[in-house]
């Protein structure tokens, strides 16, 4: 491979890295993250009903978090443009 080309998928991968930490740090992903987790714990506590259980009320931010980082990826396509 010549050094030209070793270079140029050097900084294609940095900027690349660069964009993740952008977008790691930006509000529009907080803000998409806040949302997303509000909207299922309305959905949660409405399908539930049942506001006594710890167990149950505790799967309320691993759900709202883990749909985030699924849902998240069509945002942050946008998001890079």
């Amino acid at each position: 491979m010549k050094l030209e080309e070793r270079v140029k998928k050097i900084e294609e991968r940095n900027t690349k890295v660069e964009l993740d930490k952008s977008w790691e740090t930006s509000w529009t992903r907080k803000i998409c993250i806040m949302i997303l987790t509000y909207l299922v714990v309305i959905t949660y506590s409405y399908l539930i009903r049942e506001y006594d259980n710890i167990f149950l009320s505790s799967l309320v931010p691993v759900i709202g978090f883990t749909l985030s980082t699924l849902s998240l990826k069509v945002i942050r396509k946008l998001w890079e443009k």
